[in-house]
């Protein structure tokens, strides 16, 4: 029987190791920090033997394949020692793709992939084709692999997730836009995370499709030198394209072999210029699913806003509350910031990943009445925005920012949490610094 160990004990590696255990191997998970209560009835419930708080060498270098959690660098002590001996090292990603047969349609990128990837799993589900949603969102992929039994996957990637995969293939893989991102983990060299970006098309043959933004100078850069047989599919807002998606006047349109799809822009659920890219490529799978037309409108019509992506709160005395707490980049932040019709203030700050404020200035000035920093170094906001930004506050918490931010706003303005970096100063994560701002919203 061969053996696997899992590194992590997060939803990744616990789905890792139900799925491990389903195939007949002999698994244990190691995780140096706490697992969680949850993830350890899981375990428990799968007799799985795992440790936590601590790696055991003896009980983690005689495995025959390692599965590591995305969250885990290849930096950790850990990991050089599994190196060291050549135990091969693969994400949970791959490893499911060994036991998968389902239709893959993988999404990547910088910005946008949680809502592209969630308004593809909406078209296709309003459509009535039996689809799972996973990867970096929702439930594990490995433990509905060993659970459950759809037709077709749709899977949020992170570059994490890509760094170890290797036979995995995409049936349909889309890049939504490469920027600047997570270099602290890629020797802060951008070549080496676009090369992590591309992955996602490894191994596609001709019967499958790349969908990418050939408005994203990044990606196109780099486009020629990947080898794919897949049929490349772009979507743009700035010319015409024989196979693809883009936009002209007010509309979108969409065209796949002999097929063309349009739709009013006026008609999408989700405002604004990133998400009509986002809006593009999701329908562009959608009619490589053989969706239909009527079914592609109706669904990028109804689709919700993802969670902690520019989801309106509350409005308080015609004052819009939002909660972008997901735009950890500046690039994510432009976004929203350029989508806005309403003076905004503008609530910010966590971990900087080596930001360069420059682009945000323009749209600072032109939108911003007033910038709540909430971390616990303030000092670059300050040192970029000081003169472009009438008024530049301090606090240490969600809740503060929100009173602060209350008194601020007036009727007509808009209260935008979208802090520009990671959440690990203050949060757990950046979805409880989104859920602690609503809930401060929700206590005005």
């Amino acid at each position: 029987m061969s053996r696997i160990v899992v590194l992590g004990g997060g939803e990744s590696g616990v789905g890792s190791a139900v799925l491990a255990k389903s195939k007949g191997y002999d698994v244990f998970l190691s995780d140096m920090g706490k697992i969680s209560d949850e993830y350890a009835e899981v375990l428990q419930e799968w007799n799985i033997p795992f440790e936590q708080g601590k790696h055991t060498e003896d009980l983690i270098l005689n495995a025959d394949e390692i599965i590591k959690s995305p969250g885990i660098p290849a930096t950790a002590p850990m990991v050089k020692r599994i190196s060291e001996r050549g135990i091969g090292i693969i994400s949970e990603i791959e490893f499911a793709g060994r036991y998968d047969s389902a239709r893959k349609i993988c999404i990547t990128g910088s910005n946008g992939k949680t809502t592209t990837t969630s308004l593809i799993y909406h078209l296709l589900k309003e459509a009535g084709l039996n689809v799972g949603l996973g990867g970096n969102i929702g439930k594990s992929y490995a433990y509905q692999v060993a659970t459950e039994k759809y037709d077709i996957y749709v899977l949020e990637l992170s570059s994490f997730q890509l760094d170890n995969v290797y036979d995995f293939k995409a049936d349909i893989a889309i890049i939504t836009n490469i920027t600047p991102d997570h270099l602290d983990r890629y020797d802060h060299k951008m070549e080496n995370y676009v090369k992590s970006k591309f992955r996602i098309t490894r191994n596609m043959s001709s019967d499958d499709c790349f969908i990418f933004c050939s408005d994203d100078e990044i990606t196109i850069r780099h486009l020629d030198q990947i080898i794919t047989k897949a049929q490349k599919l772009p979507f743009t807002q700035k010319s015409e394209v024989a196979q693809g998606a883009f936009v002209q006047g007010d509309k979108m349109i969409v065209r796949y072999k002999e097929q063309e799809c349009d739709m009013y822009l006026q008609e999408l659920a989700l405002g604004g210029k990133h998400n009509v890219y986002n809006s593009m490529a999701a329908a562009i799978a959608a009619k490589v699913m053989d969706i239909d037309n009527e079914a592609i409108r109706n669904g990028l019509a109804t689709f919700q806003a993802v969670e902690h992506r520019l989801e309106k709160v509350l409005s308080i005395k015609d004052v819009l509350y939002i909660n972008d707490s997901k735009a950890t980049n500046v690039d994510a932040a432009w976004y929203a910031l350029e989508c806005q019709t309403r003076p905004v203030v503008w609530i910010v700050g966590g971990t900087d990943k080596g930001n360069d404020y420059t682009s945000l200035l323009p749209l600072a000035k032109e939108k911003v009445k007033a910038m709540i920093c909430m971390g616990l170094d303030n000092r670059k906001f300050h040192e970029s925005f000081e003169g472009i930004v009438p008024e530049i506050h301090d606090v240490t918490s969600a809740a503060d920012a929100v009173k602060l931010a209350h008194s601020l706003a007036v009727s007509g303005d808009c209260v935008l949490l979208s802090p520009c970096c990671a959440s690990f100063d203050l949060f757990k994560n950046y979805e409880d610094r989104g859920r602690q701002f609503k809930e401060a919203v929700r206590n005005l």
